[in-house]
C-alpha cells in the first residue's frame, strides 16, 4: 500500500497566504512538486489550480514554456524557484512565458525558499507579474 507524504505546516500556511494575495504567487514542495498557485497565477498561467492540480516540476511545462527574451528555453533548475531550492537562497530574474492561452507574456519573479528550520528546506514561494513591476508595463 503507498503511503501519502503529508505537506509539512509550512506549505499549508503559505498556501493559506496564497489565497489571500492579489499577486500571483506559486508553491512548490522541497521535491519541486507544485502545491499551488492562486487565482492571480491562475490568469497568467491560463488554467485554474484545480483544473491544474498538484504536479511534479517535470510535468510543469505542461502549464507553460519559459524562455529568455531572445526565445531560447530557459531550465526549471535555472528559474528562481529552482534555484530558491537548490541553492537554498532568494533569487530573482525576467523572463517570458507562454500560457495555455497561448499568449506571451514577460514576467518577473522572485522566489524564495521555505525553511521550517534552519537546516530543513521545506519548499519554495515565487511571486510573479506581468512587465517590470507590479504595475507591470
Amino acid at each position: 500500500m503507498a503511503t501519502r507524504r503529508q505537506k509539512h505546516l509550512a506549505l499549508i500556511i503559505a498556501r493559506e497566504l496564497a489565497s489571500q494575495l492579489a499577486t500571483a504567487t506559486f508553491i512548490a514542495d522541497a521535491d519541486g512538486a507544485l502545491v499551488f498557485y492562486n487565482e492571480a497565477a491562475e490568469e497568467i498561467l491560463g488554467r485554474t489550480f484545480t483544473e491544474a492540480g498538484a504536479m511534479p516540476a517535470s510535468e510543469w511545462p505542461s502549464l507553460f514554456s519559459v524562455e529568455d527574451f531572445d526565445g531560447a528555453p530557459v531550465a526549471l533548475a535555472d528559474l528562481p524557484g529552482g534555484i530558491a531550492l537548490a541553492e537554498q537562497r532568494p533569487a530573482h530574474a525576467r523572463v517570458r512565458i507562454v500560457g495555455l492561452d497561448g499568449e506571451r507574456r514577460a514576467i518577473s519573479i522572485t522566489a524564495i525558499p521555505l525553511f521550517a528550520h534552519p537546516t530543513e528546506v521545506v519548499g519554495m514561494v515565487a511571486f510573479f507579474w506581468e512587465g517590470d513591476g507590479p504595475g507591470g508595463e
